[in-house]
């Protein structure tokens, strides 16, 4: 079985399997030997910014020189980018092997395509025999099929209106399904986020009496600085202090991430006898790996590739592009799927654009070009329409001028069918 033909496998197979809570996972995971149970690690949720965290402790971990397994969703381009094993994707071949050996259990259980994904992730790691797993949540937490996972430490980045069919339509009751991921006595960081959420989530962590960090109370991120190289700042948590530290991830919301990761990285190290090592912690802070969030294509002219796919993300772009491009209106490239806020997404973009290149991308959920269009008219920018994410990165690149800013995103698949593009360009 080859790789395209895996995947049209696996999504034809089992995309129509989602069904929500845990029986069938557990079940699949006894059947499958629990290997959950065997590793070590983080568990990370939230609305925004999870990912940013995920990278930040694989590459804080590696940098003091254990053995992690990183599992992330969705990928960008290539399925295999859901799993890493010391900060590298496995051969495809590996993961088809693990697939294979376990089809018929897959079948029994009638798993999901995020079940199936998940449950590889842990197999991976188990035989691996990785130091530390890094696993994300999926979609909300309570019923999310990585729940399973035991962690050492669990964070939590943020809670904003996202998912809201599956979740709920309120911050309170978003905040409720992430707070289902909370373990007896498994310490718990969190970030920024508003007091209805929070009350919610500290709630739930004391009836479980999990540990806190929070935000601003317990640790810091202070004196930012933000430019196009990245983020510095100066970090505090109990006895640890490290100034002038710099990451290679744009944006000044992402302080709160790198932060909030260092900090869950302190208390698993202190669990596990590891020494918190300074030059370590600059290190892995300087060699972020996280495609396709705020990243950095061409510094003259400015491109940037970023996946923000809510309102909050999308603010949180907006702030960081004020900030580090004041004089600049920025050009956008945007496709943004129709089950998210597009119309309030669009009006952020298009108040600051100078031009925006609309597109489509592929995914069966992406907004139509007439209805992006149908709130664009309201805004005095300049709009062009193309059939494909790739069509428009051509028109916006070959207008580009050094002194202009082109971002491009509304979407994480906007930003991998474009990943994809660069990646066929490159091609002999």
């Amino acid at each position: 079985m080859r790789y395209q033909e895996f995947l049209e496998h696996i999504y034809k197979r089992y995309s129509g399997n989602v069904k929500l809570g845990l029986e069938r996972m557990e079940g699949l995971l006894m059947d499958l030997g629990n290997p959950q149970h065997q590793l070590t690690g983080f568990h990370v949720a939230g609305t925004n910014g999870k990912g940013s965290v995920c990278a930040t402790l694989e590459s804080l971990a590696l940098a003091h020189g254990l053995k992690t397994g990183l599992n992330t969703s969705p990928h960008l381009v290539d399925y295999s980018e859901r799993f890493r094993i010391n900060g590298k994707q496995p051969e495809f071949e590996l993961i088809l092997k693990i697939f294979l050996e376990h089809e018929e259990l897959f079948n029994k259980w009638e798993a999901s395509f995020f079940e199936i994904s998940t449950a590889i992730a842990l197999i991976l790691f188990v035989r691996n025999q990785v130091d530390c797993a890094i696993i994300e949540v999926g979609l909300g937490g309570r019923l999310d099929a990585t729940n399973l996972f035991i962690p050492d430490v669990a964070a939590i980045t943020n809670i904003g209106l996202d998912h809201v069919k599956t979740l709920g339509g309120s911050l309170e009751l978003i905040a409720a399904e992430k707070a289902g991921m909370i373990k007896q006595n498994v310490p718990l960081v969190l970030g920024d986020m508003e007091k209805q959420p929070f009350k919610v989530i500290s709630d739930k962590a004391s009836l479980l009496n999990a540990p806190l960090s929070i935000w601003n109370r317990d640790y810091q991120a202070t004196n930012l600085h933000n430019n196009i190289a990245g983020i510095m700042f100066d970090y505090h948590y109990q006895d640890y202090h490290f100034r002038g530290l710099q990451a290679n991830l744009l944006g000044e919301h992402q302080a709160t991430n790198l932060a909030m990761a260092l900090t869950a990285f302190i208390i698993y190290a202190n669990k596990h006898g590891i020494q918190v090592n300074e030059a370590a912690v600059r290190k892995g802070l300087s060699q972020i790996n996280w495609q396709g969030r705020m990243q950095l294509l061409s510094k003259s002219p400015a491109i940037i590739l970023d996946g923000a796919h809510n309102l909050h993300g999308v603010k949180a772009l907006i702030r960081t592009l004020d900030l580090t491009f004041p004089d600049i209106k920025p050009r956008f490239l945007i496709s943004i799927l129709a089950d998210k806020d597009f119309s309030a997404m669009l009006g952020l973009m298009a108040s600051r654009a100078a031009h925006i290149y609309l597109a489509k991308n592929n995914s069966d959920r992406a907004a139509t070009i007439e209805e992006q269009m149908a709130v664009l008219k309201d805004y005095p920018v300049a709009v062009s329409t193309y059939h494909s994410v790739a069509e428009a990165w051509d028109a916006a690149k070959a207008e580009l001028k050094q002194e202009d800013l082109l971002v491009c995103g509304g979407s994480l698949f906007t930003v991998g069918e474009l990943l994809a593009h660069l990646d066929s360009e490159k091609q002999p």
